[in-house]
């Protein structure tokens, strides 16, 4: 095979790997800190995607036209609005159900999932239709044979590692990301210490539903394109990564996100009609790996949640 064609599959990859580590995390961050799991996570994203695309609507409505400062406005807009619709979840939804059965949770951010979805659908206008993202990224790039190296991807895939190692000292070295652990090891032990429990569950649910939205506007700056639908696969695929590497694991997550993008790059690179059996080679080598290690790769161990 062209080395310059396997250089271009890698590229892609990790791109890919990216956007799915920096949602799978978001479900890591939940299951985590609550022991749930935020069935409307996906969907959250391409709502939080929408807002930006509307900030971008009304930037250029007022005149706003250097894309640095629509990048700067539509982030601040999506990231910000989509971490308190997170919080607005957990306090109005989630906590009030905390000793209730699982299954209640399940139930209520799947059907969650679906009304924003809908309501993206009918109300938006002409939200059915895919939107055309605005490319707002330089879009020269560097030649190689059968290679190209977009510089739009490599802004992204860099802002992305660099949200992924931003949210690790966040977590590992900060006075909230002790908190985090100190409540997904111990939530009682974490209350008598005086650790505000209803506010570290909030900032949490605002955390990983931000760093989601990320993933979203990164989707949408990429593919040039978003649709109603987008949070459905990218919330599958996430709720995928997080589960064979291992939910509850942060690195698992990472690892998971990148692990499902690498199987798709393969599964591209290797099947016939390879734009339409990706998914499902992907999906089927995770069935098998979940049925090989039921704990996922980087099994969730209680003194090391998060």
């Amino acid at each position: 095979m062209d080395f310059g064609l396997i250089a271009q599959y890698v590229a892609n990859g990790i791109l890919l790997g990216t956007m799915y580590a920096l949602v799978a995390v978001g479900f890591t961050l939940f299951f985590g800190v609550l022991d749930v799991i935020k069935f409307s996570h996906g969907d959250v994203l391409m709502l939080g995607t929408f807002i930006g695309f509307t900030a971008w609507l009304g930037l250029e409505a007022i005149g706003v036209s250097n894309p640095w400062l629509q990048l700067l406005g539509i982030l601040l807009c999506s990231l910000g609005a989509t971490a308190l619709i997170g919080a607005a979840i957990a306090k109005w939804l989630v906590l009030p159900l905390k000793n209730a059965p699982q299954l209640n949770t399940l139930l209520i951010t799947l059907t969650l999932g679906t009304a924003i979805r809908e309501a993206v659908r009918l109300f938006y206008p002409n939200g059915s239709n895919p939107k055309a993202f605005p490319a707002l990224l330089p879009d020269a790039a560097i030649e190689i044979g059968n290679f190209s190296l977009r510089a739009d991807s490599v802004i992204l895939v860099l802002a992305g590692l660099g949200l992924i190692g931003l949210l690790n000292l966040v977590i590992n070295r900060t006075r909230l990301g002790l908190a985090i652990r100190a409540v997904a090891q111990d939530e009682e032990t974490a209350r008598i210490m005086g650790i505000n429990y209803t506010l570290v569950v909030l900032a949490t649910f605002a955390l990983g539903s931000g760093v989601a939205a990320f993933a979203g506007v990164m989707n949408g700056l990429y593919y040039n394109e978003i649709n109603f639908g987008m949070g459905l696969i990218l919330g599958l695929i996430g709720f995928s990564a997080a589960i064979v590497g291992g939910l509850g694991n942060l690195y698992g997550a990472i690892l998971g996100g990148f692990l499902f993008a690498g199987l798709q790059t393969v599964g591209a690179a290797l099947l016939p009609f390879a734009s339409a059996y990706k998914d499902v080679f992907a999906f089927a080598v995770v069935i098998a790996l979940m049925a090989w290690k039921p704990t996922g790769l980087i099994p969730e161990r209680s003194s090391d949640r998060v």
